[in-house]
Formats: structure tokens, C-alpha cells, sequence
């Protein structure tokens, strides 16, 4: 049987809160997704890919919108050699220089180092008042992007 996570992760992928804010963010994750297999909060030292598993429908360029699976295999490898630390490469399509983490991952997916996750959360969905309560725990706005969620920059501190 497939596990299904319910996801929050930085759009600034170097970004992290502090423990005590992820742990009151952990708490309120809790509340929200009461029948929670588990909920936690990582820290990573470097920046990871938070791949969608079996959900794995595609990635399209941010700056041409055309399908980027043909090259993108070969931007994570060369990206990945070195952490991660230069998200950048171009897309060969369009010349454009595209980051990995903008790529339009037609099932969500993010480059971090944190996130906060609930595995098997048994909801269905989480509520716009849920979503503002999240935000201010955690002192970010963010966009929703499908069943996982992605910070918008900017306005983490």
C-alpha cells in the first residue's frame, strides 16, 4: 500500500525555521491532520529534492513551458554532484536559464532544506484558515501547489 504525505517546504531552498517555530508548526500540523500516521519537521544540511514518489507525472520548463523530462534527468545528476548548491541550468529547448526548483512539476515537488510533513494524513484537503494559521507559525506565505505545499519567498524571516 502507498503512503500519501502532506507536505510544506520552503520556496527558498536554503531557507529553514527555527526549531522552536518547527516545532510549533508540528503541533499545528497535528491539530490539523488529527489522524496522522506521523507528523514531523527535517532539517537537512544540504538542500534534498522532495520527489512526489509514485506521483511522478512530468516536469515542464518554467520559461518555454515545454516537456523537460528529456533533460532534466541529466540537470539533477549535474546539479546533485555538487548538493544541489546551484540550482540553475539551461534548458535546451528555449536557451532560457531556468532553476530546477521553478520547473513546473505537474505533480508537486521541491528542493529544501526543511519540510515539514505529515505521512498519511487522512484529509482530504486542508482549509484556507488552516493554511493562514500555518503561515503565521511559521512566519512564511506560501502557495499551494496540489496536496503538497511550497512557501512563497520572500517573506520567511
Amino acid at each position: 500500500m502507498s503512503e500519501t504525505f502532506l507536505r510544506y517546504v520552503p520556496a527558498d531552498p536554503y531557507w529553514q525555521p527555527s526549531p522552536d517555530v518547527a516545532d510549533s508548526a508540528v503541533s499545528l500540523l497535528k491539530a490539523i491532520a488529527t489522524k496522522a500516521d506521523e507528523v514531523t519537521a527535517s532539517f537537512e544540511d544540504e538542500v534534498r529534492f522532495y520527489d512526489p514518489g509514485e506521483n511522478w507525472s512530468g516536469v515542464e520548463c518554467s520559461a518555454c513551458g515545454a516537456d523537460a523530462e528529456e533533460w532534466w534527468g541529466d540537470a539533477m545528476d549535474t546539479a546533485s554532484a555538487d548538493g544541489f548548491k546551484d540550482l540553475n541550468t539551461e534548458a535546451p529547448y528555449c536557451g532560457g536559464t531556468v532553476s530546477l526548483n521553478d520547473l513546473r512539476y505537474i505533480w508537486p515537488a521541491a528542493f529544501g532544506r526543511f519540510a515539514l510533513e505529515a505521512r498519511n494524513p487522512n484529509i482530504t484537503d486542508t482549509t484556507e484558515e488552516q493554511d493562514r494559521k500555518m503561515a503565521g507559525v511559521l512566519a512564511c506565505r506560501f502557495g499551494r501547489y496540489g496536496y503538497a505545499f511550497r512557501f512563497s519567498s520572500g517573506a520567511c524571516q
